[in-house]
């Protein structure tokens, strides 16, 4: 069950009924002052309470594509900094246009939640902001120290990346797609784990089977991502859940 925005701000303690928060990508607010920035104020400083709250319960937080945008302005993302600053962001595409491809990616962290388990996968992208960059090279080295680089791009054999176009599709440093905080639990990405949920959203899927190929695979594997946390959830792992 979904809860509007409006009627979370209205009663922030309705968050605590909720067992899972995902912030969808899209445009929030239109992105009329910066991508995501006015939910990320919102969340700073109406709801930071209850998302404190809602995270000591254990309890998974997702944001996609703008989401991502969102729980990094928001200071949710990395997470490491105890004054809430903002120390990355998710800059223009370096092709200086809207990309809309399916890429290659490759788990690299095993605190996160979400990607526990999770092989190498396709997923599709949808921005024009999607450029990881964080704030400067302490951050970037405290990400990878910390196990906190939750998704790079890679190449179609699964071999990492070297921040070249096409396979980096933005252009994010140490083609990073996406990243957790140190609990595992928030975790921020730039592709589309929703829009591969079934095997047939794939883009081959329809001539692998007018090939008449064997289709083992009845789900899509973006769907393995949704199912680590609602398994984290289910198994108890968060307090009070």
């Amino acid at each position: 069950m979904s809860l509007h925005l409006n009627r979370l701000l209205e009663d922030p303690r309705r968050l605590a009924d909720y067992q899972v928060l995902a912030i969808p990508g899209g445009f929030s607010y239109g992105d009329d002052i910066a991508a995501g920035r006015i939910l990320a104020n919102q969340l700073s400083h109406h709801l930071k309470d209850a998302l404190a709250d809602f995270l000591s319960a254990g309890k998974p937080v997702i944001g996609v594509c703008n989401g991502f945008q969102v729980l990094v302005k928001a200071g949710l993302l990395p997470g490491n900094e105890p004054s809430g600053r903002q120390t990355c962001t998710l800059a223009h595409n370096d092709s200086g246009r809207f990309t809309d491809v399916w890429v290659h990616l490759i788990s690299r962290s095993s605190k996160c939640i979400w990607t526990a388990g999770l092989e190498p996968l396709e997923l599709p992208i949808a921005h024009g902001e999607g450029k990881f960059v964080p704030a400067d090279d302490m951050v970037r080295r405290s990400l990878w120290d910390n196990d906190q680089v939750a998704l790079t791009y890679a190449r179609a054999d699964g071999s990492a990346e070297k921040g070249e176009f096409p396979h980096n599709p933005n252009g994010s440093i140490d083609d990073i797609a996406g990243i957790c905080d140190s609990s595992g639990l928030v975790f921020g990405l730039m592709p589309h784990p929703e829009r591969y949920l079934a095997a047939q959203q794939h883009p081959s899927w329809a001539a692998q089977s007018r090939s008449g190929l064997n289709m083992t695979e009845t789900t899509g594997r973006g769907l393995r991502i949704f199912q680590n946390a609602v398994q984290h959830v289910v198994s108890g792992v968060g307090a009070g859940v």
